[in-house]
């Protein structure tokens, strides 16, 4: 089984540089044009290799850019709840530049990398990492041979971190860091995990997206 692993293209709050958590907001101008560009890829992968299934969050940033891959290989969008992004709680919305203000003490709570300190109203690192990680396996079981997972930078890292961090100290420190405006993950990034194993095969490429 192989799971082809899609960060959303960028989001309106992306640019705005707001945390973003489990709010519903769209792709920019650019994220549409990066959802397009993973679609293209998604069709030259499809011819080669058929691609079973496309899962996706339920997040419009993230189902948007599952929609133009769909599209692009004749496959429904599938979404799972378990998917989501981090639950941010009380900094949902919250321009991140400002968290540190608005919340002092919880934000220097987040920041201490206490990777089970709950955000108010939200999640915790620790929790994340095993919804994240729980969601890969479940979907790993299903008798197809490949899919696509159209998720979050911070839930997509922090599962591969649960899952792989024992034999990749780069990748669990990453999932592990304090949630930032600085993801692991590039926007309408690919990374490809192998199962059984698993075994992580590619991480955070961007070679689609380069123009001509």
């Amino acid at each position: 089984m192989i799971q082809y692993l899609v960060r959303h293209g960028q989001s309106v709050a992306n640019v705005e540089e707001r945390v973003q958590g489990q709010e519903d907001v769209p792709l920019s101008a650019l994220g549409r044009q990066q959802a397009a560009a993973v679609a293209a890829w998604a069709r030259v992968l499809h011819a080669h290799q058929p691609c079973a299934e496309v899962w996706s969050s339920p997040l419009m940033r993230a189902s948007e850019t599952a929609a133009a891959i769909a599209a692009a290989i004749d496959r429904p969008v599938l979404l799972t709840d378990d998917l989501k992004e981090l639950n941010a709680g009380i900094f949902q919305g919250q321009l991140w530049a400002e968290l540190a203000r608005s919340f002092p003490a919880e934000f220097s709570r987040w920041q201490s990398g206490d990777a089970d300190y709950q955000i108010p109203g939200g999640e915790s690192r620790s929790g994340l990492a095993a919804r994240g990680r729980g969601a890969l396996e479940v979907l790993s079981r299903r008798n197809v041979p490949s899919m696509i997972i159209v998720a979050h930078g911070g839930i997509l890292t922090a599962g591969l971190g649960s899952l792989l961090g024992p034999s990749n100290p780069t990748l669990a420190a990453a999932a592990l860091r304090p949630f930032t405006n600085l993801p692991a993950l590039a926007n309408a990034s690919v990374s490809v995990l192998e199962w059984p194993g698993p075994v992580l095969r590619l991480f955070n490429s961007t070679d689609h997206l380069r123009l001509p």
